[in-house]
């Protein structure tokens, strides 16, 4: 029976057909709380309300920042100097053949130099002085691969393992296996000043219960009420929705002894407590407004420095991941103009990063904070269109800071002209393997059933690369 229909006895619904989501929609409309429910994810499955959940084994993080580089940056720019690109500048490579989606053209030279920094002599190039002087920090993975040079599907693999969008996303399985360290607060943001291509399937659940998938927050604006719409509720006082929440709580109780359980009524009232918790805690959260003015001097006052600041705030309340991602769009995709594009590009992020890992460290969180930066490929030592380059995803640069990895090291190599990675190679698989066991995750023990099958974020692939963990 539709449950809006009545029954054909008196106009009213009997008990017995009464399901917990009619219940849902004749009461739901009433709750203060419900239009910020909708910004949280969608109803489609459930179990427990999250809680910590004890890992694997001891974790090294209990927490990751992302800084999304979406476009893609030139890894021969920033941290893999490549001298033979300017001493074979206009020739071609000896690998001519390799495509990406274009035609290889000839060697680009890179006007950046680069010069060794810290105690341990990392190679950092010119463009990120700042970034530089955190160079004992840096776990520079420079022999980086994917899977496919387009950006959607190469976009999909470094958030959720494959190049398709239905399949959860790496904040996902991680708020999944590790639950919440502050159930005020959702287990994954995403920032981003806009629109990143492919959008809310960069921070899908997927199969996985609705609770895990990422919330977005578009930080363009620094009002919370803006970033987080509806967090004051003018309508219903705390009281109010308090005892609201309650009674569909108890309503709910009675109609699952009835019918049994309904995960999506089940999901929906998670979202709705969750909203309601939030309109406190996240107001306070998502209010730079509070840090000192020497804190936003530090940082700097652009987007990015912005998301960066957020993400620390989201950091030290417990929000297990957060995503940062550059701009809107893909900024790093410099298919023309690529000189004076990463130039600029680099002097927005130089800053922020520099900052945020030092404020990390000094509140003593680097530690146990594990920092990602890197885009979803490289892009090629050749030239595209005279003065670009185009998408590499053969081999390409991440680093990671904090969180269990040994800083200061230089791991894995690029072929002499930076075109495909050769030494201790690194797949996106084994590059989740890692973050997965650095929060304390066995990556082949973090499963769900789905469609008759255990599905993991690695698929059947993935190594833990243990010569970068501390």
């Amino acid at each position: 029976m539709n449950p809006f229909e009545t029954s054909q006895t008196g106009g009213f619904m009997h008990p017995s057909t009464f399901t917990r989501r009619a219940a849902l929609q004749s009461t739901g409309a009433s709750l203060g709380m419900l239009a910020l429910a909708h910004l949280l994810p969608n109803a489609s499955a459930s179990d427990k309300p999250n809680s910590r959940i004890e890992p694997h084994f001891a974790p090294k993080a209990k927490r990751i920042i992302h800084l999304f580089m979406n476009g893609g940056p030139f890894q021969c720019d920033l941290f893999d100097p490549k001298p033979a690109l300017n001493q074979f500048a206009g020739q071609k490579p000896p690998e001519a053949d390799l495509r990406t989606e274009r035609p290889t053209g000839s060697l680009m030279a890179v006007p950046f130099a680069f010069s060794k920094h810290g105690n341990s002599g990392l190679e950092i190039s010119e463009l990120l002085p700042q970034t530089a002087s955190c160079a004992d920090d840096l776990c520079v993975i420079r022999s980086m691969f994917t899977d496919n040079p387009n950006h959607g599907p190469a976009l999909f693999m470094m958030n959720n393992g494959t190049i398709t969008p239905n399949r959860p996303t790496l904040g996902a399985w991680l708020s999944y296996g590790l639950g919440s360290e502050n159930a005020n607060l959702p287990e994954f943001v995403a920032l981003c000043p806009g629109r990143p291509v492919r959008f809310a399937e960069l921070w899908s659940n997927g199969f996985l219960p609705a609770k895990h998938q990422g919330v977005y927050v578009n930080h363009s604006n620094l009002d919370p009420l803006q970033m987080v719409p509806f967090l004051k509720n003018s309508r219903w006082s705390p009281e109010a929705q308090s005892k609201q929440l309650a009674l569909l709580k108890e309503l709910n109780l009675d109609l699952e002894q009835r019918a049994g359980v309904d995960p999506q009524f089940e999901s929906r009232i998670h979202a709705m407590e969750t909203a309601f918790r939030m309109q406190a805690d996240a107001s306070d959260a998502f209010d730079i407004q509070k840090e000192p003015e020497t804190v936003r001097e530090a940082y700097g006052k652009s987007h990015f420095a912005n998301g960066c600041l957020l993400a620390r705030r989201l950091a030290e309340r417990g929000v297990r991941f957060t995503q940062v991602y550059y701009g809107n769009g893909q900024p790093w995709d410099t298919h023309s103009n690529h000189n004076a594009s990463t130039k600029n590009l680099c002097a927005d992020i130089d800053q922020p990063i520099a900052a945020l890992l030092k404020d990390l460290k000094q509140r003593g969180m680097l530690d146990d904070t594990l920092v990602l930066w890197g885009g979803e490929f490289g892009r090629t030592p050749t030239t595209e269109n005279s003065d670009g380059r185009d998408h590499n995803p053969w081999g390409f640069t991440v680093w990671m800071a904090g969180g269990g990895v040994r800083g200061g090291l230089a791991y894995g190599a690029t072929d002499d002209f930076g075109f495909r990675a050769m030494h201790d190679k690194v797949h996106i698989h084994d590059l989740h393997a890692t973050i997965l066991h650095l929060m304390g995750l066995d990556h082949e023990k973090l499963t769900y059933r789905h469609g008759g099958r255990d599905y993991r974020l690695t698929d059947i692939a993935g190594n833990v690369v243990k010569p970068i963990l501390a």
